[in-house]
């Protein structure tokens, strides 16, 4: 199991770091800064970024994370993401962080944009664009600055704020193409597509052939926050040998009654990890909550953390599937 974890956080981090006997082509495929104007699809909608993006401004790890894994840190002017969103120094991109500007530990703003003379926002709905604050797309546009949205977090029509269109890996991989092209690193984006697939495929193959049922638990006690079927968590699980219990909610992040966890009765509980609540308490409130008591998770003590980090869209993706992958493994051998 050890060797492969090993092989599977080789891989991850073959696109960001030489090693493992992988070399990797640097972020400039080609003359990116004479490129002419770039025609992406986004969301569903054809839209024309005039020049290449020079001072790029991030909402959140997972996305802050695809930028630095297509070596594209010298491309932007900084990111906003809280502190508690797990281990920031141990990974491929450390550099990335230790180069790029932290502009806040909140929510993105666009004072936060305008200060760090932002050229593009790259941010999702409910991980940095909101309604409710009036920070969005349209909003920045009027101010002359271009946006691209993250693939997983793309509203989908079905209720004025239901999310996905696509399965999440297919998401993951979307953006990576989407970005590559935009900023000249094509060779890059698919060297690390190429890894991921590579990767997955390998844990995939030594799926138990009885899946586990398995509930991705964000946060809440009144009402559980978890994964339906366009959330990254929904591949996370498939690919490492489980099925979401929550496969038919045609959402991405969102909430759900306890009534239908105990009804679909999960072998196994993944807690997100992140927070001011540490998975430690919500393990202890899952093991206190008395409707829970006869789910097969809670009685048998089936419950596997990962942090927030690996659990959306990212290119941590393929090492937590690695690593659900082996822990599902020793489950389906105890039945």
């Amino acid at each position: 199991m050890r060797k492969l974890l090993a092989a599977a956080l080789c891989l991850a981090a073959t696109a960001a770091v030489s090693g493992c006997g992988a070399t990797v082509e640097s972020a400039g495929d080609g003359d990116a800064k004479s490129a002419k104007a770039v025609t992406l699809t986004n969301c569903g909608k054809k839209v024309t970024y005039d020049k290449v993006p020079e001072r790029v401004v991030t909402n959140d790890v997972g996305i802050t994370e695809l930028m630095f894994a297509l070596g594209l840190e010298d491309r932007m002017a900084g990111f906003a993401m809280p502190d508690d969103k797990g281990d920031l120094t141990g990974v491929p991109w450390k550099d990335g962080y230790d180069k790029v500007k932290w502009l806040s530990k909140d929510q993105l703003t666009k004072e936060n944009v305008l200060d760090a003379k932002g050229d593009l926002v790259f941010a999702g709905w409910n991980y940095g664009f909101r309604d409710d604050n009036g920070f969005t797309p349209d909003t920045l546009k009027k101010l002359g600055i271009p946006s691209y949205i993250l693939t997983e977090s793309c509203r989908n029509g079905r209720t004025k704020t239901s999310r996905g269109i696509m399965p999440p890996l297919d998401a993951l991989y979307t953006d990576l193409t989407n970005l590559g092209k935009l900023f000249g690193a094509e060779k890059r984006a698919a060297t690390l597509i190429a890894g991921f697939k590579k990767q997955i495929a390998a844990v995939h193959a030594e799926a138990p052939a009885q899946k586990p049922k398995v509930f991705l638990y964000d946060s809440g006690q009144d009402q559980p926050f978890t994964s339906g079927r366009y959330a990254a968590p929904e591949q996370i699980i498939t690919e490492a040998g489980g099925v979401n219990v929550m496969h038919d909610v045609d959402d991405s992040w969102t909430t759900v009654g306890w009534e239908s966890v105990v009804e679909r009765d999960p072998d196994v509980i993944v807690i997100c990890n992140y927070g001011d609540v540490s998975a430690e308490q919500k393990k202890k409130f899952l093991h206190s909550y008395a409707p829970l008591r006869n789910v097969s998770a809670v009685k048998h003590k089936r419950i596997f953390v990962l942090d927030y980090v690996d659990l959306v869209e990212s290119p941590r993706n393929p090492s937590a599937i690695a690593r659900l992958g082996a822990y599902l493994r020793t489950v389906a051998g105890q039945e």
